[in-house]
């Protein structure tokens, strides 16, 4: 029944998508509570810098971000990322493509959830001496993130799937090796699906663990 899956790295394809997506994941996190710092912070420059990043490039489609850092930093400007290799370089421009991309929602999540907590305890903490990186990191943030598992669950399962943009630059995950079967076997009904079960595999228990997660970690008000 699977017969035209033989010849295919099925699994390693599925390991590259896992892969851009964990890389992605964190670097969209660090990237997306530093915007979130700088549309919160009192310096004028830091939350006009956050919040033009952010509309702008929300505004921008994926595909023209993920081949920007493929034909404008590599081919343009000679950004390697360190590689030599080509397909290595590849990976590494798709990440950091989907990092500037996804760090702008990382960013709107972790700012919705620092929104729930009560100004008071912001002025409290200003009260006893604590500058505003202190108040952020050690008050604010803590509980704003378990105001938003849910939300940024969201980011998460939303990245998985954006990552199928990084075929645009010849990334071999998922969906670059599903078009190739396509083109190459006369399964294509099978083909779909077998990839879109693997994409709901990948998708779902994250879902369904981090928003039970969310549940548990709730700030009850």
């Amino acid at each position: 029944m699977f017969d035209f899956l033989e010849g295919y790295d099925v699994l390693g394809a599925f390991w590259t998508t896992v892969q851009l997506t964990v890389f992605s994941g964190v670097g969209s996190l660090v990237w997306g509570i530093l915007l979130a710092g700088m549309r919160v912070s009192p310096v004028p420059l830091m939350r006009g810098f956050g919040t033009a990043y952010v509309n702008i490039v929300r505004n921008i489609p994926l595909t023209i971000i993920i081949l920007f850092t493929s034909l404008g930093l590599a081919d343009i400007f000679g950004v390697t990322m360190g590689a030599e290799d080509f397909k290595i370089q590849g990976f590494r421009l798709a990440v950091l493509g989907l990092i500037a991309y996804t760090a702008a929602f990382v960013c709107e999540a972790v700012r919705s959830g620092i929104n729930t907590v009560p100004l008071g305890q912001a002025e409290a903490a200003r009260a006893i001496g604590l500058s505003f990186s202190q108040t952020l990191r050690l008050i604010v943030l803590p509980q704003a993130f378990r105001a938003v598992i849910g939300p940024l669950a969201n980011v998460l399962i939303a990245l998985t799937k954006n990552t199928t943009v990084a075929a645009a630059i010849g990334v071999a995950e998922a969906a670059t090796l599903m078009k190739s079967m396509i083109e190459n076997e006369a399964q294509t009904v099978a083909i779909g699906t077998v990839f879109a079960l693997g994409f709901v595999v990948l998708t779902l228990p994250t879902g369904l663990l981090l928003g039970w997660l969310g549940k548990r970690l709730a700030v009850k008000r």
